[in-house]
């Protein structure tokens, strides 16, 4: 472990390890091996991290908008030229491939060169009329604690905004991939951002939220992962009434209805759930398939999951790796275990894989009771549920019939059934006859449990604005 990787944290513009020396281990999914290290921070480094942002807060929202997203385009260009190493780190500690991790780091150097050159724009006041306007003005320290599945994207969602509205931010990274977080906060230090603008921390979730949102330095939380640690860092923030902005669970539904073209949803499903090993709140759980198709659908949608190739990361021909850790393994046995005991059918998978690493295959499960968990707890990993339906009004009601509303999906040629599912699917976003993943322009949020507010586009960066409404003005010269 002498050559092992050791991350820092990153506060007041330089690199550093803990003030106590503490680090936690970083394993890989593919080994089950420990091979790097992160350091966790301490009380007097979040302390320090709070000061330094604060200091920081005046003269970086006072800087010309231009000039802050001129620093955000130059740090994407600058995080471009890295990303076949960044991607490589990346696939080692997730267990995503070397594609998959390329893929994202891409959308993430979009999504800081998208905010880096709408700031500008965004930060001038906005008339309303002769005698009114709206001035938008950056709300303050931003607290941004991003998860482990989508580490580099969900990032630049929350710092990239957040730094072209004029907000420092302290970033808690995840501690099972901090690569992410440190390429990320590098490239914007050899851009130049200050001193104090982006601090970078490590440690003990439940310790460092706790400490970090009970200062009144902080003004707004953005927090991408489940409901219920959302909820309880919602509950943390309403003390000093901080802004919060939240993507929580998901369990979206597709609903193939009986003229769906099976060639084309039949791999953007499969493409788009087992991507990341199923591991992303946007991913397809539970596919509704209109009766008459619904035995050809199951056929198709099998044979697509069994020749998924499986393997280690690295591996070129690898089509899914590993899933991250121990306990989405565990999480799988729970939710297959149980829906069997109901009664419900393993079309293919079920079982993790006898070899090393967090292997889960890609699974089918068929006549699934309502009562069963994979229905209702987020599976947040490769599992698909497949049902029948006989009427479109049966179909919005099954998609409707969890707690969740962030993604939903179909498939259709029909301009009425069209109509009728985007009026019904109670969803964030809801996507016709295709699967992808949110582009940079775009807002997007969840309804129910699955959280509130807006990452992405314009009302993304809204987000961190305080919209100042000036009355009266007659004439300013």
């Amino acid at each position: 472990m002498s050559n092992a990787p050791s991350y820092q944290l990153f506060i007041n513009g330089r690199w550093r390890d803990s003030s106590d020396g503490t680090t936690l281990p970083v394993t890989s999914p593919a080994t089950e091996k420990v091979f790097a290290s992160v350091a966790a921070a301490s009380a007097s480094d979040l302390d320090e991290a709070l000061a330094s942002a604060e200091r920081s807060r005046r003269a970086w929202s006072s800087r010309a908008a231009k000039e802050r997203g001129e620093i955000l385009v130059a740090a994407a260009r600058t995080l471009d030229t890295k990303v076949k190493d960044a991607a490589k780190d990346l696939s080692t500690e997730q267990g995503k491939t070397i594609a998959e991790a390329t893929g994202e780091y891409a959308r993430a150097v979009e999504t800081l060169e998208w905010n880096g050159t709408h700031a500008e724009e965004l930060s001038a006041p906005v008339p309303m009329g002769p005698n009114r306007m709206i001035v938008p003005e950056p709300l303050g320290v931003v607290a941004a604690f991003t998860p482990w599945n989508y580490p580099a994207v969900l990032i630049a969602r929350k710092l990239a905004p957040a730094l072209a509205a004029g907000c420092p931010v302290i970033l808690k990274g995840a501690e099972e991939t901090p690569s992410a977080a440190v390429h990320f906060v590098e490239a914007l230090r050899q851009a130049g951002i200050p001193d104090g603008v982006v601090n970078l921390v490590f440690g003990v979730p439940v310790q460092i939220s706790r400490h970090l949102l009970s200062s009144p330095i902080v003004k707004v939380l953005t927090f991408t992962g489940s409901t219920e640690v959302g909820k309880q860092l919602a509950k943390l923030a309403a003390n000093n009434l901080q802004r919060c902005i939240l993507e929580l669970g998901g369990h979206s539904p597709v609903v193939v209805c009986e003229d769906a073209d099976l060639a084309t949803a039949i791999p953007a499903i499969s493409e788009y759930k087992f991507e990341c090993a199923g591991q992303s709140c946007n991913a397809p759980s539970r596919i509704l398939v209109a009766r008459p198709l619904y035995e050809e659908f199951l056929s198709r949608m099998t044979e697509a999951a069994r020749k998924i190739k499986i393997g280690p990361p690295d591996n070129p021909a690898t089509e899914m790796g590993p899933m991250a850790n121990a306990r989405r393994i565990e999480a799988m046995q729970r939710l297959v275990q149980d829906a069997v005991d109901r009664g419900a059918r393993i079309e293919t998978g079920g079982t993790r894989l006898d070899q090393p690493g967090f292997y889960w295959p890609p699974t089918i499960l068929t006549g699934v009771p309502k009562d069963a968990k994979v229905l209702h707890d987020e599976p947040f990993g490769p599992i698909l549920t497949v049902a029948p339906f006989d009427t479109i009004e049966e179909a919005i009601e099954e998609a409707n019939a969890t707690a969740y509303g962030l993604a939903a999906y179909f498939f259709t040629g029909a301009t009425d059934a069209k109509r009728t599912l985007i009026g019904g699917l109670s969803a964030g976003a809801i996507s016709v006859n295709y699967l992808k993943g949110v582009s940079a322009d775009a807002p997007y949020g969840g309804v129910k449990q699955s959280g509130y507010g807006y990452e992405g586009g314009e009302q993304g960066l809204r987000s961190f604005q305080s919209l100042k409404l000036v009355n009266g003005l007659g004439s300013l010269g």
